[in-house]
């Protein structure tokens, strides 16, 4: 184990071992192919020709480089090929059986220091080791999708791996150009064990008819910046593999976020696994093909129009960021704003923030200095919510406390114009309580914009029981003027966003508190094999953990779900006044400024 890994094989030459094999042979290692299925092998060549070529194109690689690399991947169809090899990396179906076959089979093939490696990312890699004569040489090398471009790689110990096996491929990892994650053996390991129970809640959320498909991607890409939507991103993996991770996650876990969703396994049984059979929650063009084409659960414009209110002026209650976000948002879209806070002195500070990010604007090129001055005299501050009074849309951006949104709700009640709607903000409480406090129900509805509210493109449009047809497309209509998109869900905890994004990170607390992994790994993998914009962590100190604890308590109490109950270890930070950056100090901590 101690000599250098210059001779790899690859055994299954899928579209993850093909990837794998293309990233050895870059990276000067002589790598043997193995796969019973020529056609695969076939394929695996053709990939590698295809890759290189592109990279001769783009002047990455010369064609002399291009041909050192063809020449040092040979491809077989029989394990006897591995006999000497230095690592072997099996990345054959998830399957105890197959899997456990290849390392019995391998344990009379390769030298007793070969190691062995699989690329599992649901199964016991300790009870894959146990099949082998030489335990200690097993581990789980965990490759991310495509393997050329993901720069993570989780290294996988047993109780019974030897460290220095551990080093050996920790060591090539890098020397590969890959960032390295040592973890432990359970289902899932670090990003798959967060990613998958988000992906189950997402489905789960679904299958609810909570929101439609799009909805639910469309939230998490605009609100959350990741690559790609939970359903499409089932629909890459596949929908039956998602099923295989989580059916082990949860025979360790028990908790019911791990359960696979129904849905999972009715797709699967169908025979709907998602991009490789052409059909899974979307419909593709083609096996195989990544271009969605329009089926019968396609939501068109007309489904959702309908006769809206005419809006021409907004109000828009409260002074800090959010509240001051919103109102630059309208008035750059060319509406007359109302800014009122509890004093004229507040409402002209709040007026202050918006000249301010305005003049960011125009020095970045983005606004014009007239419509900067344009977008400032639309804007009206007020000390009082009396000047609500002719505005046909008043929507409140105060404090997140229902007593203190109720108050509001009632006074907007007495001061706007019939026919006024009537919004809130609210990112965690329910809609229609707010409604409740009003004569006039049908004409509340919440309006979740995300912070920055300029930036960020999303605004979550919450429906209540209560809440009439023409009020839900006056919503949608304006959200569309504004240039901000407009997604549909229901009045519960956490609307899609929240419902989604804590519970993940919960779970990622919960790692940290089982010394799983370090907090710097955990964000490493979400970032590196999730393509996440942010590590769990690093988002939990930005939003605050005092705030992340509220969201998750509200989720708690609506869906009563022991596996949603706040990890002891934020309750503790944030009983001992460690919020985040904005105190200094939370998961990490932080320079004052």
């Amino acid at each position: 184990m101690d000599t250098p890994l210059s001779t790899i094989a690859v055994v299954g030459l899928g579209t993850m071992g093909a990837g794998i094999a293309e990233v050895l042979a870059r990276a000067g290692r002589e790598v043997i192919g193995i796969d019973i299925s020529e056609a695969a092998a076939r394929r695996a060549i053709t990939s590698l020709e295809t890759g290189t070529a592109r990279s001769v194109a783009r002047e990455r690689i010369t064609e002399k480089e291009r041909c050192d690399i063809l020449a040092r991947f040979r491809t077989f169809s029989d394990l006897q090929a591995a006999a000497d090899a230095d690592l072997v990396i099996e990345v054959v179906p998830e399957s105890y059986e197959i899997k456990q076959q290849v390392f019995r089979a391998l344990d009379s093939i390769v030298r007793p220091g070969t190691i062995l490696a699989t690329g599992t990312n649901a199964l016991s890699v300790t009870r894959l080791a146990a099949e082998s004569a030489h335990p200690e040489r097993v581990l789980g090398l965990h490759f991310f999708n495509p393997a050329p471009a993901m720069k993570l790689v989780e290294v996988v110990s047993s109780v019974l791996t030897s460290p220095a096996a551990v080093a050996s491929v920790t060591t090539l990892a890098h020397e590969l150009g890959k960032e390295p994650v040592a973890v432990g053996d359970r289902p899932g390991f670090v990003a798959d064990g967060l990613l998958f129970g988000y992906l189950n809640q997402a489905a789960s959320m679904y299958e609810a008819k909570y929101a439609s498909r799009e909805d639910i991607d469309a939230a998490m890409k605009l609100g959350c910046g990741l690559p790609m939507g939970p359903l499409a991103l089932l629909d890459l993996i596949g929908i039956d593999t998602a099923r295989t991770v989580l059916d082990a996650m949860y025979a360790e876990s028990h908790d019911r976020l791990h359960a696979p969703a129904p849905i999972l396994k009715q797709l699967s049984e169908a025979g709907l696994t998602g991009r490789k059979a052409g059909r899974g929650f979307y419909t593709y063009e083609a096996p195989g093909g990544a271009e969605v084409v329009p089926d019968g659960l396609t939501p068109t414009e007309t489904a959702v129009a309908g006769g809206g209110r005419e809006i021409r002026s907004v109000g828009v209650a409260g002074s800090g960021t959010m509240a001051s976000g919103i109102a630059e948002v309208f008035a750059k879209a060319g509406y007359d704003v109302v800014l009122a806070a509890r004093s004229p002195e507040k409402a002209e500070k709040a007026k202050a923030r918006i000249a301010t990010s305005l003049a960011r604007s125009v020095e970045k090129g983005r606004l014009t200095a007239e419509a900067r001055d344009k977008t400032l005299d639309r804007i009206t501050p007020a000390g009082s919510l009396d000047t609500f009074a002719g505005v046909d849309l008043a929507l409140e951006a105060v404090a997140e406390d229902l007593e203190v949104k109720q108050q509001l709700f009632a006074s907007l009640d007495k001061i706007c114009k019939p026919g006024a709607v009537l919004a809130t903000t609210t990112s965690s409480l329910p809609v229609v309580a707010c409604a409740r406090a009003t004569s006039r129900p049908q004409d509340v509805i919440g309006m979740h914009f995300f912070n920055p509210a300029p930036a960020m493109k999303l605004v979550e449009i919450v429906r209540t029981v209560l809440t009439g047809d023409d009020v839900h497309a006056t919503v949608r209509d304006i959200t569309k003027k504004i240039k901000k998109h407009p997604v549909d869900c229901g009045d519960r905890a956490g609307f899609i966003v929240n419902a989604l994004l804590f519970p993940y990170l919960n779970n990622a607390i919960k790692m940290v508190q089982d010394h799983y992994a370090t907090l710097d790994d955990i964000d490493a993998a979400m970032k590196l094999g999730g393509g996440y914009p942010m590590g769990p962590f690093e988002l939990l100190d930005v939003v605050g953990l005092d705030v992340s604890l509220a969201i998750e308590r509200v989720l708690h109490r609506e869906f009563r779900d022991p596996g949603l109950a706040p990890a002891p270890l934020l309750e503790h930070l944030v009983a001992a006044g460690c919020l985040g950056r904005k105190t200094g100090r939370g998961f990490r901590e932080y320079a004052r400024r």
